[in-house]
């Protein structure tokens, strides 16, 4: 399961937010889902990733991403994926990120969640 800290946020009927930060070796990723807190899948995500040598963000939406579903129809929270064109970045429940174009990993590292 992932870690998430609630934010003292209200979003009305769509509940609280949720905010998660993973620390790399070379980046630093802030995740915000602005779904309510008992919703599966969430859509609304964002991802603000600023590098730790330029100090330069970029900020993407994305959505989470689910993994196999039992009879109940609980399902295993696997992570997250954003896209900004052909780049595709994912970071993963359990804290690793990979940034990769087509068949090419541009960057993989394992972060620690805080």
């Amino acid at each position: 399961m992932k870690p998430a800290i609630l934010l003292a946020l209200t979003l009305g009927a769509m509940g609280a937010a949720r905010a998660d930060i993973l620390i790399t070796p070379s980046f630093i990723i802030n995740i915000e889902e602005a779904c309510a807190v008992e919703q599966r899948v969430c859509g609304k995500v964002s991802y603000t990733g600023t590098s730790k040598k330029t100090g330069q963000a970029i900020v993407l939406r994305g959505k989470t991403v689910e993994g196999k579903c039992d009879e109940n129809n609980s399902c295993d929270f696997e992570g997250y994926i954003f896209k900004n064109g052909a780049t595709v970045y994912r970071v993963t429940s359990d804290g690793k990120l990979t940034v990769s174009q087509g068949a090419k990993t541009l960057v993989q590292e394992k972060g620690v969640w805080q």
